[in-house]
Parts: structure tokens; C-alpha cells; sequence
């Protein structure tokens, strides 16, 4: 972690007001969304479009999911990596994949479309730019709306891990962050 501690608490329960409470309906409410319930319009309004990035995407939940973990692991948002950790090994990813994700484009094991994958997310995190060799690579394996919504996944997590790197917030009990190999 960047952050040895968070910069602003998560709120308990009694603290975070039951507009927020209900958008969870009674389920747990993890440090991501107990941090940015300290700002419940932003919050809120967020959620509308995280909810499309995460759930209404067009690309596959493997794609996804390599594109989000790429994302968190070049920008250090180590509990980014760890929630995604988890999602992808239930979206078609083994565990050997998730720690590839830190060798990048480059390492031996992907297949073509998941090095265009990868490249994309490099160089939207590097460059805001996607290369036109890389979007005529990515372009033989997706649609348009699966383009734009690698696009828009890549700028989503890119923005959540600035939050959460710079906001400090803090792993899940019992949640491993980066691999340590």
C-alpha cells in the first residue's frame, strides 16, 4: 500500500446515512464505498457509471478483468489489485494469469487478442493514447461499443486508483494485495 494508513477513515455504519446504506441493500459495504461516503452526491453519481463499466460491458469479464488488474498494477493501486484479484479468478482467470498481469503485454502465455488487451491498457495508462498499431491489433478481435468500453474501463480504474492511492484506502480484512513473486 501506498499509504501505511488512510487519509480519510472509512465511515461506520451509523456514520454513512441510509441513502448509501440502501444502495447496498443491507450487504456489506466495502472501504471503497465507505471512503467515498464522505462525499454521498459524488458517490452516487458514480456508481451510475462504475455500475457500466463493471456490470454492462461489453468485452468479456476475462477481458475486463485483465484490463482492470493491468490498470492497478501500473498504477500501484494495490487494493484495486486485490478486489479484482478476486473477481477475476470467478471470471475465467487462474491465479498463474493474475500474477502474468504484472509482466505485461510481453509475457509468454496470451493470446493475441489478450496482448492487444494488455498494450491498450499500457499505453492508456502511459500515453491517454492508444497507439494505431495497437488499435488496429485491438480492432480484429472487438466491435466498436467493445472498444469504447475498453476505452472508458481503462480511464475508469485509472481514476479509482488515483482515489484510491491517494485517499488511502486501506485491503479487506483477509484480502492479499500484489504478489510478492
Amino acid at each position: 500500500m501506498r499509504l501505511g494508513k488512510p487519509r480519510l477513515d472509512p465511515l461506520s455504519d451509523d456514520e454513512i446515512g441510509s441513502d448509501i446504506r440502501a444502495r447496498f441493500g443491507g450487504g456489506k459495504i466495502i472501504n471503497i464505498f465507505r471512503t467515498l461516503a464522505h462525499h454521498p452526491k459524488l458517490m452516487t453519481r458514480w456508481l451510475v457509471f462504475g455500475n457500466h463499466v463493471l456490470a454492462k460491458n461489453s468485452l468479456s469479464a476475462r477481458d475486463r478483468e485483465l484490463a482492470i488488474l493491468r490498470v492497478g498494477w501500473l498504477c500501484q493501486a494495490e487494493y484495486e489489485w486485490a478486489q479484482h484479484a478476486e473477481i477475476a479468478l470467478d471470471s475465467d482467470i487462474s491465479q498463474a494469469e493474475i500474477e502474468r498481469v504484472t509482466q505485461g503485454p510481453d509475457a509468454d502465455g496470451w493470446n493475441d487478442n489478450e496482448v492487444a488487451l494488455l498494450r491498450g491498457a499500457d499505453e492508456l495508462v502511459g500515453d491517454a493514447f492508444i497507439s494505431d498499431e495497437t488499435w488496429t491489433a485491438l480492432s480484429a478481435f472487438y466491435n466498436t461499443k467493445q472498444l469504447i468500453d475498453l476505452v472508458f474501463t481503462v480511464g475508469q480504474y485509472n481514476l479509482v486508483s488515483m482515489a484510491l492511492n491517494t485517499l488511502g484506502v486501506q485491503l479487506e480484512d483477509g484480502m492479499t494485495g500484489f504478489p510478492t513473486s
